[in-house]
């Protein structure tokens, strides 16, 4: 049959104040306590305040709580929990009609080592905190910029996914805003688009970070459903944010792919949707990758896409007004399907006008939009000048 401890013992007495305080804190461990009852009973028998030493050892116990992840304020519940339980226990205390005075001078010294030990408990934990964040934060941008890049080992990569949400074995996507304003990690909308894209999918599998001033949204794309659901939060979250306030704002997203490499091309693919759509002057606020693969393949051999501009167009240099106008009047012609009078519309110019530019571009050029075959080479060789932002910089 257990048997109550023998409080008469100071040992046993600090023992069970220890106990009890824990579990006024929570179920802490008593190890947080360290020898704090000891130094205490001693400064109270004393008359001393703790020592410099003693105010170090507390620091250190609010250094190691918070790296073991125990609240701050159970922390101090636990100490000032023993504090108070210890009192009854203490010499003084128990002498008190012996010697009233020493009961005063214990309690001065009680309250000012407990002040003393939350201040002490307190700068501990919290310069942990900064450094576990610090150290949180650097190893998230480090993730962040080694799964986009693509360049990191991929084993260490999926390793690290798992430690931010991320089950990289199923197919995921890679959505990339741009705005106006550039993103930072500490840009609001950050946690706005976090909360709504988590929201959607009903789980944390998400990652939300900037990256070269724009917002970069990776998450889990088992089918196209599932990737148009995430996109529509994502511009309802971005509209309902202060991104949009003033601002203007386009989303690039990137194929679906398994594993870090699937990532990392995804967001490539994203960046360069965005970046066809700026120079080819498309205004759709989603940019879908598998829309401009046509693009990709046309810089995907750089010289011969250089080659086929240079010879087909470079005739139009010598036209009066330079190339410019009947460059754009061609693009917008192939982007209105071939449609003189919508072509004039747009470009607030007569039919006449365009008919015009038309002939005279097959005059220089020798190719006449007429002609399917010709015209295929002049539509190509057209998309391959915006691409390539010729002639501003040719060769």
């Amino acid at each position: 049959m257990a048997t109550d401890p023998d409080m008469s013992n100071p040992e046993n007495a600090q023992q069970e104040v220890a106990r009890l305080a824990a579990l006024d804190a929570g179920g802490l461990s008593t190890e947080l306590l360290g020898d704090f009852l000891d130094v205490l009973t001693a400064a109270v028998s004393a008359g001393r305040p703790l020592t410099r030493r003693q105010l170090g050892t507390l620091r250190i116990k609010g250094d190691a709580a918070a790296r073991r992840g125990v609240p701050l304020r159970a922390l101090l519940d636990l100490y000032l929990s023993s504090v108070w339980r210890l009192w009854r226990n203490l010499p003084a205390v128990v002498d008190a009609e012996v010697n009233p005075q020493a009961v005063v001078t214990a309690g001065e010294v009680m309250l000012r080592a407990s002040d003393d030990a939350v201040a002490e408990l307190t700068e501990g934990f919290q310069l942990a905190r900064r450094s576990l964040v610090r150290a949180e934060v650097s190893a998230r941008r480090e993730f962040v910029d080694d799964l986009l890049s693509g360049s990191a080992d991929v084993a260490g990569v999926l390793g690290r996914a798992e430690n931010f949400g991320l089950d990289l074995a199923g197919p995921h996507c890679a959505a990339v805003v741009v705005a106006d304003k550039p993103f930072t990690d500490a840009s609001p909308a950050i946690i706005d688009v976090e909360r709504a894209v988590e929201g959607s999918k009903g789980d944390a599998g998400t990652l939300v970070a900037s990256k070269e001033g724009r917002l970069v949204v990776v998450f889990s794309a088992p089918d196209q459903r599932a990737v148009s659901h995430v996109l529509d939060s994502l511009r309802t979250s971005i509209r309902q944010s202060r991104v949009d306030d003033g601002w203007s704002h386009r989303i690039g997203v990137g194929r679906a792919g398994s594993s870090a490499a699937g990532v990392s091309s995804s967001y490539r693919e994203a960046v360069d949707a965005l970046d066809f759509a700026t120079k080819l002057g498309m205004d759709a606020p989603i940019v879908d990758a598998r829309e401009l693969l046509v693009y990709r393949v046309l810089l995907d051999d750089r010289p011969a896409i250089t080659d086929l501009v240079e010879t087909v167009l470079t005739p139009l240099l010598g036209s009066r007004g330079g190339a410019e106008p009947l460059l754009q009047t061609l693009f917008v012609f192939f982007e209105s399907g071939g449609n003189a009078a919508s072509t004039a519309r747009s470009m607030h110019l007569s039919v006449r006008a365009v008919t015009y530019r038309l002939t005279r571009i097959a005059e220089l050029t020798g190719h006449d939009v007429a002609d399917a075959g010709e015209r295929f080479a002049l539509q190509t060789a057209v998309f391959g000048a915006k691409l390539l932002d010729w002639p501003a910089h040719r060769g």
